[in-house]
């Protein structure tokens, strides 16, 4: 036998359903937002390594042609 609340929790299943099918859409939303910003973030990271790479190829060229000149300066 059905009692008052649980006739009442029926009738209010429709209006949880719309209430629950928008929290979804919402974070739905949420999560397409952080999958695009989060993908454009690694594009940024795998940028600034690339980056990073090239500095240190050029410390190192830099570094190595300093310590030569300062060999044939103290020769």
């Amino acid at each position: 036998m059905l009692t008052t609340a649980d006739i009442k929790r029926i009738k209010d299943a429709p209006g949880r359903v719309k209430e629950l099918d928008n929290s979804l859409s919402i974070a739905l939303e949420i999560n397409d937002k952080y999958q695009r910003e989060n993908k454009v973030l690694k594009k940024e990271v795998e940028e600034l390594k690339a980056e990073l790479t090239k500095v240190k190829a050029d410390y190192e060229y830099d570094n190595l042609v300093h310590q030569k000149e300062l060999k044939d300066l103290r020769k």
